[in-house]
């Protein structure tokens, strides 16, 4: 039943974000951004888990580039059936890979998680509680359950809802940032 409704969630909000263009959501995404650059917790940290954006999620190109130089940015990389870590060293290192034609580091992967600071997560929607639905395919899942960073989710207005079908393994971000 709960497969069943994330599903129809997540068309809901595929739909939804096809009304607006890749420049709409570049503006959008700016006080994101704008917030999560004020956090104190951002302030302070060194090692940030980031991720490099689709076109159909909230922007962090500008931001993951800005930070990258007084930051250590780590980034998603799908290998399999799970997300490995990579330092973003620039866009010199950076390759269009695997079947979802996502940008991705190249280099050693980061595999020290306790190091990381903040961690800024996207997803499909998110809800009041600070649930986080994602794609389907559980990735940040096996992720989010082994790091002790503060867990910020970040997501368009229209992604946000009162409540969102949940399961038990779910975990919910520390906080969640919308435009």
């Amino acid at each position: 039943m709960v497969d069943i409704l994330k599903n129809e969630l997540r068309k809901k909000v595929k739909e939804l974000k096809k009304k607006y263009d890749l420049d709409q959501k570049k503006l959008k995404s700016k006080p994101i951004f704008e917030q999560i650059e004020e956090d104190r917790d951002f302030k302070r940290a060194q090692i940030v888990f980031a991720y490099w954006s689709m076109s159909d999620e909230v922007h962090t190109h500008e931001f993951v580039q800005k930070w990258a130089e007084t930051k250590t940015i780590l980034l998603p990389v799908v290998d399999g059936l799970n997300l490995v870590l990579k330092k973003f060293e620039g866009l010199d290192n950076m390759k269009e890979e695997g079947s979802y034609r996502i940008f991705e580091p190249q280099g050693d992967s980061f595999m020290d998680y306790d190091m990381i600071d903040y961690a800024i997560i996207p997803g499909v929607a998110f809800d009041k509680f600070n649930y986080r639905m994602g794609r389907g395919k559980a990735f940040y899942d096996k992720i989010l359950g082994r790091l002790e960073a503060k867990k910020i989710g970040v997501c368009f207005d229209f992604q946000y809802f009162d409540v969102i079908p949940v399961e038990q393994h779910d975990i919910p971000m520390d906080f969640v940032v919308t435009d």
